[in-house]
């Protein structure tokens, strides 16, 4: 359990409330959190939800998961380098053949070491949003805006006698929310883009070769 965990149940309560008063009255015209909603496409109360349920722990076995598969590369370039005793051009076709698939091999490898890379970027960009999430939660949760939102009744439409009025302050708490998880929407684009080149679907081409005819004689293409 981190510190967002810890702060789930009031969290989920305030933004329910934030959400309700949004949805019933909207926010001020110019607010800062328009432009939010537009590009996120979330309620404040949805998006906390949406940040509860990632989890790092889910990926905390692509290590392993890459491990094994370096394993099971390393043996099949084994076989590979194990050219035998064949000769003549039936070898000699068998042998391109085999040096093909273990540069493929070479490359699947790297490929793994990849995938392991960007599993623990992307376990480490929840680490990161929960904290960030976390920290504007603690902020929000014993701020004037919280109270005013909180202590309204759901019917109150004014300004408590010494409040704050409660539509702005639920736009107030939802834009922060908000900043908060755009800018991690922001590094989230971020990882795809940084590591697209070496997650990259590898082909393997067979190389261009004689045919061989039954008795062993090349046939010249």
């Amino acid at each position: 359990m981190d510190v967002l965990d810890q702060l789930a149940e009031p969290a989920v309560a305030l933004t329910g409330r934030v959400d309700d008063l949004l949805a019933a009255a909207g926010a001020p015209d110019g607010h800062r959190i328009w432009p939010l909603l537009r590009r996120l496409r979330v309620l404040p109360g949805d998006a906390v939800r949406a940040v509860l349920e990632l989890r790092p722990e889910a990926l905390a076995g692509a290590g392993e998961v890459g491990a094994e598969l370096r394993r099971a590369y390393h043996e099949t370039g084994a076989v590979l380098a194990d050219g035998g005793s064949w000769q003549g051009p039936t070898a000699e076709v068998y042998a391109a053949h085999r040096s093909g698939l273990a540069e493929h091999v070479t490359g699947l490898t790297g490929r793994v070491d990849a995938m392991t890379g960007y599993a623990e970027a992307v376990a480490g960009w929840i680490e990161e949003t929960r904290y960030a999430l976390a920290r504007t939660l603690a902020d929000v949760l014993g701020s004037a805006e919280a109270v005013a939102v909180l202590t309204t009744p759901p019917r109150a439409a004014g300004v408590e006698p010494g409040g704050l009025p409660p539509g702005p302050a639920a736009a107030e708490i939802g834009a922060r929310i908000l900043g908060t998880v755009d800018e991690a929407y922001d590094r989230a684009e971020a990882l795809p883009r940084r590591w697209a080149a070496e997650l990259d679907l590898l082909d393997h081409r067979p190389p261009d070769l004689p045919t061989v005819r039954p008795d062993a004689g090349r046939i010249a293409l």
